[in-house]
């Protein structure tokens, strides 16, 4: 970055030195030229890994389709029973990966590493956030709630394009040793972030439309506005989920109130059998009700389950993934641009200390120190500059995996549909089942079957 020129994201420029400093202005140019550190280039082994380090036409564009992504594993994390610790319990997963075909245990804590070295390694990448941890007085719910959390986590960490093919994540789903955090560590120890590791890096503005920040705050306002929404949907559809497995509760209750009914055996009065009282019959056929509303109870909460899984669950992924996409953009305004003003208003007060210093004719010595800190701060911008693109590029290839991510809403609409449309059959079952075996209730005085009756239109109690 030249003297004068505008910096990316920021409305500061450089200013110009005095005419006085031409020579000193060449020689930090060419001391600069020497310093920045430029991301290393590191040479390809063999034509398929040079195919891969040089992608075809504008490597910022994505060429993955939603069913790609998914198949590129499928992770699975169950939990394993609890190991008592000498204070607490110590909760366990089994995790499974297709792609690798093996399976590991790992612990909280490793997952917890895990994202840090991700964070560490990728940091202008899209890393989904971990369920919280929670120390003591853990339940089931608790205990399930993170289990899935953690599935959900995995998966789309699986199936994310840089991290789906980095070391980190064959180690995490494959390595059986029990110290996974340390080797996780190595893993990253002095190898840099994937700015410093990417062969694009320094060109990425060469990739970056000219409208890049106009991109960029449409892109993060429409995700935001598709986060709520998928939010308020993930709300309802666990309501929905909740209710059908609280319907299964208030049948099964329904059906053992019937079943005591019929078991009560205090005696008939005497005034009541002068009416020919079908009580003792009604009795009968209300005790064998409760098998039915049982099954009843059962296929409802079948339907809630599976709600569950194949709704909420998936409208919580997606919302995991639009999180961290959120988590993103806050991160690149937190940090690269951030850090690249300060570095700015560092230079800028620099350089007047450099003018006062010239007005003052201060020692030759602590002007030349003067200029070697300004040659430094030069070379801090310029990579701050780099990197702000390279920001931007990563943020770019991010919003398109989040659009491809998109067609992932009619899979869950589809999931809800089919999970009515097979609930209500099932339980439209069940009750036609159900409806031949009340005709024992409707028994006329002389013990002959009389039709059921129907409610008169309007309020059933009106006089």
């Amino acid at each position: 970055m030249l003297p004068g020129v505008l910096v990316a994201g920021s409305a500061t420029a450089v200013p110009p030195r005095a005419p006085g400093q031409a020579v000193a202005l060449q020689l930090r140019c060419l001391a600069a030229q020497s310093i920045v550190p430029v991301p290393p280039v590191i040479e390809p082994k063999d034509p398929e890994q040079l195919l891969m380090q040089t992608p075809q036409g504008n490597p910022l564009l994505l060429s993955h389709t939603l069913q790609e992504l998914l198949s590129k594993d499928t992770v699975q994390v169950e939990l394993i029973p609890e190991k008592k610790g000498l204070f607490l319990k110590h909760v366990e997963y089994e995790v499974s990966s297709k792609r690798f075909k093996c399976s590991v245990y790992r612990r909280y804590n490793d997952f917890v590493v895990f994202q840090e070295m991700l964070l560490q390694k990728f940091p202008y990448r899209m890393v989904p956030a971990l369920p919280p941890k929670r120390m003591l007085g853990a339940d089931r719910e608790f205990i399930e709630s993170r289990r899935r959390a953690l599935k959900r986590f995995i998966n789309l960490v699986a199936r994310h394009p840089p991290f789906s093919e980095d070391v980190l994540l064959k180690l995490f789903l494959s390595f059986s040793g029990s110290d996974v955090q340390n080797k996780l560590r190595e893993l990253v120890q002095g190898v840099g972030d994937e700015f410093m590791i990417c062969q694009l890096a320094p060109r990425a503005k060469d990739f970056l439309p000219a409208d890049i920040q106009a991109q960029f705050a449409a892109s993060r306002e429409l995700i935001r506005n598709i986060y709520n929404s998928f939010y308020k949907l993930r709300d309802r559809a666990e309501r929905i989920a909740s209710r059908a497995i609280d319907n299964a509760s208030d049948l099964l209750i329904f059906g053992k109130e019937l079943s005591a009914l019929g078991s009560d055996t205090t005696p008939l009065p005497s005034w009541a059998a002068l009416n020919n009282s079908t009580w003792g019959t009604l009795k009968q056929a209300l005790k064998g009700l409760s098998v039915e509303f049982a099954l009843l109870a059962d296929k409802a909460v079948q339907q809630g389950k599976q709600e569950e899984c194949d709704v909420v669950e998936k409208l919580n992924l997606f919302l995991d993934l639009l999180q961290s996409y959120k988590d993103l953009c806050e991160r690149h305004e937190k940090g690269v641009l951030h850090k690249h003003q300060r570095a700015l208003h560092k230079y800028s007060m620099m350089k007047k200390q450099m003018m006062s210093a010239t007005v003052q004719n201060k020692e030759p010595e602590s002007v030349e120190q003067l200029e070697s800190r300004i040659v430094e701060q030069e070379n801090a911008i310029m990579t701050m500059e780099l990197r702000n693109y390279f920001s931007l590029y990563c943020l770019h290839q991010e919003t398109q995996l989040i659009h491809i991510y998109l067609p992932l809403t009619s899979h869950i609409l589809g999931a809800f549909v089919n999970s009515q449309i097979q609930g209500h059959k099932e339980m439209s079952k069940v009750w036609n089942e159900l409806k031949p075996k009340l005709s024992c209730l409707f028994v006329g005085p002389h013990n002959m079957p009389t039709p059921p009756l129907s409610p008169p239109e309007g309020n059933f109690f009106a006089n």
